[in-house]
């Protein structure tokens, strides 16, 4: 992937000079209980920011641990904070219908002064019908619910007052300037824009209707396009994008490891009915799956040239992998983080030096 020329930051997020930045990602989903859930995927970002990563971001999920083990990310990420040094800390992301907007507005205040100013916030409307009727909100509501917490967030963090003529404390308003928001439309893309945010891409996501060809690419250049349209003049574009990634020594042992987890999920998504369902078998082959869930897996050769024909990925600021939905074990998930920082990332045109390191850090605070 060749560095891009200035001239085309029109049509892309990505920084004209020093690449993308390189972030990894969980959903918490090693195969062990909660708390060891936790213990592991605290060894695997420690690991990560020693291994030159410039942030890490968590998701939120309620109620079902096959889908996510992590309800609480500021309570999560305040542990990490104590852990870690560089790594910036992100949400990816907060159901924001979900949650008390004010409740979210003092915890990542107070979580940012904790971290020494590393928090990104990713924000987004998602999350299951169950997890919705169970927080009493209905789930057809939730792009409205979204926007009417969106504005009391937006109005707290500016320091702007409240009802009841009261102010946030502590005072945020460095936060403004961190809020990413997660889409599968144009539409929402464009509002992201509009509103001058980061855009957040995920690492795969349903095909339109009638388009069960469609690729991953094809859907989010036009999500990206509708972004930077919309951005205002000036305003520096942020897009992560986030990937599977599962880098091994052996392609045989990655391959192996991949089919125990896809083909897990697809069961999964099988046995109840969900976007996946219709168009995953869970006894297609190995290939079938990997593109069903757009996964990019074996040695660094092989996901370099994978990655490499990604045209939504060549246009992001930040490209974020996860191993999910393949899930391998703990010292898999440390050697593939390895293998991403050492082979994988630089191919793709990331720097990993002392002297861009902390640069890289504060161009993504400052953004």
């Amino acid at each position: 992937m060749s560095p891009i020329p200035p001239d085309t930051q029109t049509r892309t997020g990505r920084p004209a000079q020093g690449g993308p930045r390189l972030g990894f990602f969980s959903r918490l989903l090693d195969d062990a209980p909660a708390g060891e859930r936790y213990r592991l995927v605290t060894e695997q970002i420690a690991h990560a920011e020693a291994h030159g990563f410039d942030s890490a971001w968590v998701a939120q999920h309620h109620f079902h641990e096959s889908e996510g083990g992590l309800p609480s990310p500021f309570v999560f990420l305040a542990h990490i904070a104590a852990r870690t040094q560089r790594i910036r800390l992100g949400t990816g992301v907060v159901t924001l219908p979900l949650e008390n907007p004010l409740r979210v507005a003092e915890d990542a205040a107070v979580l940012d002064l904790l971290s020494g100013g590393r928090l990104e916030l990713g924000l987004g409307t998602g999350g299951t019908a169950e997890s919705f009727e169970a927080f009493g909100v209905q789930g057809s509501e939730r792009g409205a619910v979204f926007a009417r917490h969106f504005a009391v967030l937006q109005d707290a963090w500016a320091g702007r007052q409240l009802a009841g003529g009261v102010r946030l404390y502590p005072a945020a308003p460095q936060l403004l300037q961190r809020i990413w928001q997660a889409t599968f439309s144009a539409e929402g893309g464009a509002r992201a824009g509009a509103q001058g945010d980061g855009l957040m891409l995920s690492r795969t996501q349903p095909r339109p209707k009638g388009q069960p060809q469609a690729t991953l690419s094809g859907i989010q250049n036009p999500i990206i396009d509708a972004y930077l349209a919309a951005l205002p003049a000036g305003r520096t574009p942020r897009i992560l994008g986030s990937r599977t990634l599962f880098v091994a020594d052996d392609r045989n042992e990655a391959l192996r490891l991949a089919e125990a987890g896809l083909r897990r999920v697809a069961l999964r998504h099988a046995a109840q009915p969900s976007q996946w369902a219709a168009r995953v078998d869970p006894q297609a082959p190995l290939g079938a799956l990997i593109a069903a869930y757009d996964v990019h897996v074996g040695t660094p050769d092989d996901v370099i040239a994978s990655l490499r024909a990604d045209t939504a990925l060549a246009r992001v600021s930040d490209i974020v992998f996860q191993v999910h939905s393949i899930d391998p074990p703990h010292a898999a998930i440390l050697r593939s983080i390895e293998l991403t920082a050492s082979a994988v990332a630089p191919a793709l045109g990331w720097r990993h030096t002392s002297s861009t390191a902390s640069a890289r850090s504060g161009q993504l605070q400052a953004a």
